[in-house]
């Protein structure tokens, strides 16, 4: 692995990151994962992530800001129209690419990232980037906000204390994230309600219904999960090195024998 890379995976695992997006030129487009096809023959196919419904709506609404990109009547940057998918587009379908911020964002961190392809120069001269920025600010801006939605909170213990790596899952979606140091968590999601489940090794798991809205802001969902038996079993075993408590130094329960002369 390269310095470069691994010093952008350590910055990544470091970070929290929740929402992230690259820039890129070279086309009028916002591609999200996967970007690697499933098929090793194929160089193209529709490769959808579990949180496929997710990435399709904070990709549409950078798409969506500067209008350009979803503009019919624009030219065609090079041989595909993308304004005809909304200015969006699934990575593998069309072109795969092994290895890519997105993938591995998704795979191996909390954060779900995309790539935004911002003009057909793939290399646009300085002089045309103030007019770029001008062009993406307000989408810039609308994509950074998606960030508040979903749900948010706090995994702790019985006595208050956050728990760090739990895990979060949602059901009927096939992708967890992990708690921070502080048992804080952030999970992106659509509108709708969801059976959320918090669960750490050591722990009995929980869960609970978490709804959320259409308006900004994350919706808080907090846990409390509490030991499990054979958590409290394990630390007597540690305590005691794994060898059966010692009862010898207990008191006995039984009465002591007396003497009974005879007269």
């Amino acid at each position: 692995v390269a310095m470069e890379t691994r010093a952008l995976i350590t910055w990544m695992e470091k970070i929290p990151f929740v929402l992230g997006g690259n820039l890129q030129g070279g086309e009028l487009v916002v591609t999200f994962p996967f970007d690697k096809t499933r098929s090793v023959d194929k160089t193209r196919e529709p490769t959808p992530t579990p949180d496929d419904h997710v990435f399709r709506w904070l990709a549409f609404s950078y798409a969506s800001t500067p209008r350009l990109m979803t503009d019919a009547s624009r030219r065609v940057c090079h041989t595909v129209d993308f304004a005809k998918e909304d200015g969006t587009a699934n990575g593998a379908s069309w072109h795969t690419a092994a290895g890519s911020m997105n993938d591995f964002s998704y795979l191996h961190t909390n954060c779900f990232e995309l790539s935004v392809f911002v003009g057909c120069d793939k290399f646009p001269h300085e002089s045309e980037l103030p007019h770029e920025w001008e062009n993406n600010r307000e989408s810039l801006l609308v994509f950074m906000e998606q960030v508040h939605r979903g749900i948010k909170g706090v995994v702790r213990d019985a006595q208050g204390r956050g728990i760090a790596n739990a895990v979060i899952s949602v059901e009927g979606i096939n992708h967890d994230i992990r708690t921070v140091s502080d048992g804080d968590y952030w999970r992106l999601l659509n509108p709708g309600e969801y059976k959320v489940t918090a669960k750490a090794e050591g722990y009995v798991p929980s869960s609970k219904v978490c709804e959320v809205g259409y308006e900004m802001g994350a919706t808080r969902c907090d846990f409390v999960i509490a030991r499990s038996n054979l958590s409290r079993i394990r630390e007597i075993m540690e305590k005691y090195r794994k060898q059966p408590v010692n009862l010898s130094g207990r008191p006995s329960l039984r009465h002591p024998r007396r003497n009974h002369r005879g007269t």
